[in-house]
């Protein structure tokens, strides 16, 4: 019995970490963290306090930032249609929709 826990308590780390992030999504992360701080961009909490209110009836699922452009593409759920909301991070304001 010994030797099936000590095996198990091997392959638990190996199986609770996740992947290492691919180079892209490393740089991007700290190209935005970057910015961020240097306030070049909002953070993600002001952009949402500015858009998810006007997305009435709207579920907020989350959300994507492009960088280098800085623009953040917030995503809803609205009877079943999904809304694509694109918001400029540097001022906050809302560039376009796309979906119903």
């Amino acid at each position: 019995m010994l030797p099936s826990l000590f095996l198990c308590g091997l392959a638990a780390p190996a199986i609770a970490q996740p992947p290492p992030a691919p180079p892209d999504q490393v740089r991007d992360g700290s190209v935005a963290l970057q910015a961020r701080r240097q306030g070049r961009l909002l953070p993600l909490p002001e952009i949402e306090r500015r858009v998810v209110p006007t997305m009435r009836d709207a579920q907020y699922i989350g959300f994507d930032l492009e960088m280098p452009s800085g623009i953040y593409t917030l995503k809803f759920l609205k009877k079943g249609a999904v809304i694509w909301v694109d918001v400029d991070g540097r001022t906050g304001q809302i560039l376009g929709r796309t979906g119903r």
